[in-house]
């Protein structure tokens, strides 16, 4: 199975549509989305052919935000947990849970990264084996025990350490630990 991720969009309609454009040609059956859309408008692009997943950022002013998400995905408020089926990157997430044991999955924690501290918690106490969030517009992938930590980037911006470019990623089910995670450089 493979699963989109993405963060701090903040507004920019020509990102969303290159991070759509990008999860469908690469055919992921969801996308996750760390939190920073700022506005509804810029949530309506990700109602595409994949299921949808997002997290409440700092950035996140418009408490629409949550309703327009919940219309056509799922909001996980401040923080959530997702588990996705271990399988085949060519099978649709429906193939994928058919044909392995049920025990097998991949547990994601998703927050928007606000806190260092949440973060780091979320890593280090072993019940997750991936923990996503953005926050800091840099791109990142780091394992710590068996606990693989994600920030699939976000849009540039003129802070110290974050990405002179808008990077999204995607995580594939089917291996373990980083090398499940291929960073995309995108040009909006």
């Amino acid at each position: 199975m493979l699963v989109g991720l993405v963060s701090d969009t903040h507004d920019d309609l020509d990102a969303v549509e290159a991070a759509v454009t990008l999860f469908e040609s690469r055919g992921v059956d969801a996308v996750v989305h760390c939190g920073d859309f700022v506005a509804p408008f810029s949530v309506t692009p990700f109602d595409a052919d994949f299921d949808f997943y997002a997290v409440r950022g700092n950035n996140d002013g418009e408490w629409a935000v949550e309703s327009t998400v919940d219309a056509f995905g799922e909001y996980l408020g401040e923080a959530g947990t997702l588990s996705f089926p271990v399988g085949d990157p060519d099978q649709s997430a429906a193939e994928a849970a058919a044909s392995v044991d049920t025990t097998e999955s991949v547990d994601v924690a998703v927050t928007h990264g606000t806190s260092e501290i949440v973060v780091d918690a979320l890593v280090d106490c072993g019940d997750y084996d991936v923990v996503v969030h953005g926050h800091t517009h840099a791109r990142a992938v780091e394992t710590r025990g068996e606990t693989v930590r994600v920030n699939p980037g976000g849009l540039p911006i003129p802070v110290e350490g974050a990405d002179d470019a808008f990077y999204v990623a995607v995580l594939d089910t089917s291996v373990a630990g980083a090398a499940a995670v291929t960073s995309h450089r995108l040009e909006p």
